[in-house]
């Protein structure tokens, strides 16, 4: 039996893992989906939760085209700098699983072996993560009660995903890392332009953060040329615009065939404290 990344989220103890069914001391026991990930997520009944299926599909397209590549590769450079060999690296929120394989598979060819733990809330999410990066520890689960021990990674990522400072804290071993990234005031203002009547920047953040220390912070902006309708719908529908965003607006946006677009992006590295 191999003792796992997670643990038990109903007691919090040790999960052990034999086979495709994970249990700990108290009895509690999981088994492994046939996609291949736990569900660790208590609250899972009923309804869905995190984005669907043709969000998880549409982020799956627009990511695969590269268009995110700047920002996965400063992303990446972040990790290998402050992960490092034998790191425990825990990606929260880590959606379809883009930037999870990203990161794990530049830490390879630095040469630096890492033990990979990633969760998303989102069933359909977990399910492709599973396929594009099968050496990562998968689970359902909620960023605001993560199923692992406390002091037990080395660094966590998060992308855009829901935050809670108390948890990541938690995680972290003394002097453990947290790479984050946000959308900047710029972000994707051109398809804000196109969308409603009066478009607005993203407010800026303040670094700060209790109980950590801001070692380095990027900022990375480019430009994106999408050259087809379809590139259009599978931006949009990987943002929360596609939430809010009245039917009209969206059918603005369904016309188009091309637009250029601004990515604008903020890293943030800190130390816990």
């Amino acid at each position: 039996m191999a003792q796992m990344l997670f643990c038990c989220p109903i007691c919090g103890g040790k999960l052990l893992e034999s086979g495709n069914r994970a249990a700990c001391q108290k009895g509690h026991g999981f088994d492994k989906s046939k996609y291949g990930y736990y569900n660790l997520l208590l609250s899972s009944s009923g309804g869905t939760h995190g984005d669907n299926k043709d969000m998880v599909l549409a982020r799956r397209a627009f990511l695969a085209s590269g268009k995110y590549a700047p920002l996965s590769d400063a992303l990446c450079e972040f990790a290998v700098r402050y992960g490092g060999c034998g790191a425990r690296l825990i990606d929260i929120g880590c959606g379809e699983g883009y930037y999870t394989e990203q990161i794990f598979r530049r830490l390879s060819d630095a040469g630096c072996a890492a033990e990979i733990a990633a969760f998303d809330i989102s069933k359909d999410a977990v399910r492709q993560l599973v396929k594009k990066c099968p050496e990562a520890s998968a689970a359902v689960a909620s960023a605001y009660q993560v199923p692992a021990l406390g002091e037990s990674f080395d660094l966590a990522v998060n992308v855009f995903s829901p935050f809670s400072r108390e948890e990541i804290y938690r995680l972290l071993k003394p002097r453990g890392c947290l790479i984050m990234a946000i959308p900047e005031e710029n972000h994707l203002f051109e398809l804000k332009e196109i969308l409603y009547k009066t478009p607005y920047k993203n407010e800026p953040k303040d670094p700060a953060l209790k109980g950590f220390e801001l070692i380095e912070n990027e900022r990375v902006t480019f430009k994106m040329s999408l050259s087809s309708k379809e590139e259009i719908v599978s931006l949009f529908k990987m943002t929360p615009y596609a939430y809010r965003t009245p039917r009209e607006a969206a059918e603005r946006l369904n016309r188009l065939d091309e637009l250029t677009v601004t990515a604008d992006f903020r890293l943030f590295v800190y130390r816990k404290i």
